[in-house]
């Protein structure tokens, strides 16, 4: 039978002492006497005693926990968002907790719950594609639990977020398009429902109407995700095309690499025939032939700087005076793939 935690208590009781002058020698309290510390110190360790941290900072109104939620963990974006999180919460002492909500509302609210449960001293969120209403987190802000939005936007909610200008990135990616000669440009677009999706949309409507280009409703179709796989039949789908585009600025790489894989299957050289551009900046775009062209977001510096104003709204007593609302720079990656 395994033997339960050894407790205060019961040092307190075989020492003859209370269980507060056990936990104030302990601390190392400076009104306990050098004898009872060293009494209270050795059979602690005789006892293998160890503090139950969960409870200390309970009792501080402090659990020294970050609980950050993400649609998905195992795509490039995100592991490069916990990354700069991690690394800017690990010096201070601070712990984090990560939940996956595979793009669901329902799984999105459940996590919050939970981490609520056990008191996380903040939260970081991504929204999923699913999260339309924001009750859950309206309940985090209404009982005074920091709180910072990021990358994805829940219109409505004041509370601190942090983007990267999406519209600028995807509009350079189509400009570029546009000065290298290409006139039939398409854009398969992610779901609407998401803010990053929206940005990069109207971006693209505004490049064509920069230059003077139509907007052909045929040349934009959605994609039901964001891997490579989603990128297959939008492509197909525009290839079938009475009049074919001669680009394609994708939603984000890997729907651009699926993109690709349909284009060379049909014969068709990149770019001679077709440029393609993605968006992320994902390190295996490099290394596909052509090699992709992109958009690189700031992703490791979203995390950190996530992680540092919550940190801040966390000391300061959650303080919403004054909402921050920060936006990251991106930068266009030209490569092989566009002319």
């Amino acid at each position: 039978m395994k033997k339960s935690r050894t407790t205060i208590t019961e040092i307190a009781n075989e020492l003859g002492v209370s269980p507060s002058t056990v936990s104030r020698a302990l601390n190392n309290h400076p009104a306990i006497s050098k004898k009872t510390k060293r009494a209270v110190v050795k059979l602690a360790k005789k006892l293998n005693y160890t503090p139950n941290l969960l409870a200390l900072n309970l009792l501080k109104k402090k659990t020294n926990t970050i609980g950050v939620i993400v649609p998905e963990i195992t795509s490039y974006f995100f592991s490069s968002v916990i990354n700069g999180i991690q690394d800017l919460v690990n010096p201070l002492g601070i712990n984090m907790i990560i939940g996956q909500s595979n793009e669901s509302y329902e799984e999105e609210k459940n996590i919050v719950q939970t981490f609520a449960s056990i008191r996380v001293d903040g939260f970081l969120i991504s929204p999923s594609s699913e999260t339309k209403i924001f009750d859950h987190l309206e309940m985090l802000v209404n009982n005074n639990i920091p709180l910072v939005i990021f990358d994805r936007d829940c219109e409505g909610i004041e509370i601190d977020k942090v983007f990267v200008d999406e519209y600028k990135g995807a509009f350079q990616a189509v400009e570029h398009l546009i000065q290298t000669g290409c006139k039939r440009i398409a854009h398969i677009a992610g779901q609407q429902t998401l803010s990053t999706a929206r940005h990069r949309l109207k971006a693209y409507k505004n490049a064509l109407k920069k230059h003077g280009l139509p907007i052909n409703e045929e040349y934009i179709v959605e994609s039901s995700g964001f891997a490579p796989e989603h990128g297959i039949d939008p492509t197909k789908k525009l290839l079938a095309l009475p009049n074919p585009p001669d680009a394609i600025f994708a939603i984000n790489d890997g729907v651009a690499i699926g993109a690709m894989y349909v284009i060379k299957e049909a014969g068709i050289a990149i770019p001679d025939e077709i440029s393609v551009i993605g968006f992320d900046d994902d390190p295996h775009s490099y290394y596909f032939k052509p090699s992709l062209s992109t958009v690189w977001q700031p992703t490791y510096e979203m995390g950190m700087l996530s992680a540092r104003i919550l940190m801040k709204r966390i000391n300061n007593n959650n303080d919403l005076s004054k909402i921050r609302v920060e936006s990251l720079f991106p930068e266009l990656i030209i490569r092989g793939s566009s002319k």
